[in-house]
């Protein structure tokens, strides 16, 4: 059960704690068919619900209820994902259930359990503490997804560019031929594989490292990497998992809640710090591997030859004298069937300032065919009569 359903790496506190139990629960709870992943997550929601009531009373006695509780909440959290992944009957909705109960859940609890010892103790530190538990756990969830979101991102702009170079060679790739593969995939199916190592095994496709320069600053973390993953466990010790368990389980069993939370907000702002350094070595991975793909010359950021030919420059006209090549390179935007339409003013040459108009001739005279009644009645060269507006 446990190879069919559980992480080939996950939190430490995951594999530890709650998997042990959890496989145990689903072998017992796969043989009915009532049991859904959706019911079992209102379930860890409503258990949830019970702990922060326990912890809004906030004596020893309820406080120890209240931890437990919360890790029961936390083991039917995970139970639901692998109910899902054991039956196949897992839904978009359901995972979207499962992200927003996560965060009701923890924001109850950490209103409860902060609420109940300021109502016992009336310290104003419990409420502070309250507000930096949520603060994190809303930073660590958005800086994740978004973190995701952008490597997602290089990943497909790097297969995209690489597809693009093989279409344009003389030797077009197959349809089965392998495209781009990653150092990061072939390292999490092979857990006890050093880089070299994969390396020499010969893998086929191109395969792209957006962690190299992290590996070359710190040798060990590889040595380290191995060693947890032996274990299932992964490198990032203090995630937001183990942040929730020793605020809402380790502090209320010790009684120590907020040299708990404290410590556990400063260990996680230090790892996610080592984490935003890593995706900004990355970043700089994938700037060099973008250079090293890309064998044309982009005219971004360019100005147009024709432009720097301005009304104050008589010699412009010797650089647009080739149209073709300046139409091929900045086409003209699309005027939206609208005829009045003009992207930029055409550059004009010749003597400037341009000829002003004379004392005698006003200056609309020179920009429009008729005069128009209301410029008339305002002009002071004009005979005004009493009672209208000059």
């Amino acid at each position: 059960m446990q190879k069919l359903t559980c992480k080939k790496r996950d939190a430490w506190w995951t594999v530890l704690l709650v998997d042990p139990l959890a496989t145990r629960m689903l072998c017992l709870m796969a043989r009915f068919r009532f049991i859904t992943p959706n019911r079992v997550t209102w379930a860890a929601l409503f258990v949830g619900f019970g702990s922060a009531g326990f912890f809004l009373r906030g004596d020893p006695a309820s406080l120890l209820i209240g931890a437990g509780l919360y890790h029961v909440s936390f083991v039917l959290d995970c139970i639901d994902g692998k109910l899902a992944g054991l039956k196949g009957n897992g839904s978009v909705f359901g995972g979207w259930l499962d992200y927003v109960f996560d965060r009701i859940r923890v924001l109850f609890c950490t209103l409860a359990l902060m609420g109940g010892q300021y109502l016992r103790t009336h310290e104003a530190h419990f409420l502070l503490a309250a507000l930096v538990v949520v603060f994190l756990d809303m930073l660590r969830y958005v800086d994740a997804l978004q973190i995701h979101k952008m490597r997602m991102s290089m990943r497909a702009k790097i297969e995209k560019v690489t597809a693009e170079r093989h279409a344009a060679s003389a030797a077009p790739q197959q349809p089965d031929e392998p495209k781009v593969v990653f150092m990061e995939d072939l390292l999490r199916e092979h857990p006890g594989f050093e880089v070299e190592a994969v390396k020499r095994q010969g893998t086929p496709g191109e395969v792209v490292d957006l962690h190299a320069q992290f590996r070359g600053r710190f040798p060990w973390y590889t040595r380290v990497r191995q060693a947890l993953l032996r274990s299932r466990i992964r490198p990032h010790l203090i995630s937001g998992i183990e942040f929730q368990m020793f605020i809402f389980i380790v502090g209320p069993l010790i009684g120590q809640i907020l040299w708990t939370t404290l410590a556990s907000a400063v260990l996680l702002g230090l790892f996610e710090l080592v984490i935003m350094y890593k995706f900004w070595l990355s970043t700089r991975d994938f700037t060099r591997v973008m250079a090293d793909l890309t064998t044309e010359p982009s005219t971004a950021g360019e100005i147009a030859d024709h432009l720097y030919a301005g009304r104050h420059r008589s010699h412009g006209a010797a650089q647009c004298t080739d149209a073709t090549v300046i139409e091929q390179r900045f086409p003209a935007p699309v005027p939206d069937d609208d005829p009045g339409f003009r992207p930029y003013p055409q550059p004009q040459f010749g003597d400037y300032p341009p000829q002003r108009p004379t004392r005698t001739q006003p200056k609309w005279a020179h920009d429009t065919p008729t005069r128009p009644l209301a410029i008339a009645r305002l002009d002071p060269a004009l005979p005004q009569t009493e009672g209208r507006i000059r």
